[in-house]
């Protein structure tokens, strides 16, 4: 694996540890929105590095499974992806801090928004690095029992 791909690999869990540790937390639902989309983003990323895909100063997630498609299949879904692509242009500008069209993105918003980061993470992981195993952050209701170090 090239250095660049482990670096957005890097990146990509980093904000999946950030969203294990915060989303239980009914008040920082968009912010595991945004972090969730990081994680996607940076493990799409990940894979046009490692397979020299072509530009990747986008962030539309959208575009980012486009591109890898041909390459190699993810199991995503629509829907997720484009909540999140709403979410993270929004996130962008005061006043529309995350929201979704009814609002700040709910618990069950949230979860579903972690899980689907998870999923694309361990998928992308597991076709750069088949040899070893992903592992991903600890449950939300986990995080206060793992050490500072707990993590993919």
């Amino acid at each position: 694996m090239k250095p660049i791909t482990e670096q957005w690999l890097r990146a990509a869990a980093d904000d999946l540890r950030v969203v294990a540790r915060i989303a239980s937390d009914e008040y920082l639902t968009h912010m595991v929105a945004f972090h969730s989309q990081q994680c996607v983003e940076k493990s799409l990323k990940a894979l046009i590095e490692e397979y020299e895909l072509g530009h990747i100063r986008i962030r539309n997630l959208g575009r980012l499974f486009e591109i890898v498609r041909p390459k190699v299949a993810l199991e995503a879904e629509v829907v997720l992806i484009e909540k999140l692509d709403k979410l993270y242009m929004d996130a962008r500008y005061p006043g529309e801090l995350g929201l979704l069209p009814d609002g700040k993105p709910t618990r069950a918003d949230a979860q579903q928004f972690y899980d689907f980061a998870k999923s694309i993470y361990e998928q992308v992981k597991r076709i750069l690095d088949p040899g070893q195993e992903t592992a991903p952050p600890p449950p939300s209701d986990q995080k206060q029992r793992q050490g500072h170090d707990a993590g993919p």
